[in-house]
């Protein structure tokens, strides 16, 4: 019930060095409550479930202001992932994330609009400080994306990725200022 028989929480603890994770890991804490959400949602119908999902709805936004990440369990993650650091890490509902992923401090992983899709994300990816993945991108397998790098094209695999994709939409005045 807890996850220590799932699969997916044995490979995201098992990339963590320190096994003293609940004291110095907060990333992991956003890891379980995510794992204990889609546990969650593929039980049976059932008081059971009722009461899992009262429990998950009741600490995921405890967690999320804790520790500073949001992973919907609606987002489809592969084992092993890994949060160093805590804080600023957004999720989009809809993104999927491969197996034995990387996230840094400050990641968004989201749509660029509303109804926009998701990134979808390969295995092995590692993703730098405050980088942004945007929109409906594929980023391969063993890719690597530099810190404060903004992904709106897609990746292919084993490439890496760095600096923005910063472009001028209009010269003179800013508007709003």
């Amino acid at each position: 019930m807890f996850g220590t028989e799932d699969p997916f929480w044995q490979a995201d603890r098992a990339r963590v060095a320190d096994k003293k994770w609940m004291l110095r890991e907060p990333g992991l804490w956003a890891i379980w409550i995510y794992r204990f959400g889609q546990r969650a949602d593929r039980r049976s119908d059932g008081v059971l479930k009722s009461a899992l999902l009262f429990i998950y709805n009741v600490l995921a936004p405890i967690i999320h202001v804790v520790t500073g990440v949001r992973i919907p369990k609606g987002c489809r993650i592969g084992r092993g992932l890994r949060i160093w650091h805590f804080g600023g890490i957004f999720i989009n509902e809809n993104a999927v994330i491969g197996e034995n992923c990387t996230l840094r401090q400050g990641v968004t992983i989201g749509n660029r609009q509303n109804g926009d899709e998701s990134p979808i994300i390969g295995d092995n990816v590692e993703v730098g400080v405050y980088a942004q993945i945007l929109g409906s991108v594929r980023i391969g397998n063993n890719c690597r994306i530099g810190a404060l790098t903004v992904v709106i094209d897609d990746m292919p695999d084993n490439s890496t990725a760095v600096g923005q994709k910063a472009r001028i939409v209009q010269k003179g005045k800013p508007a709003g200022f």
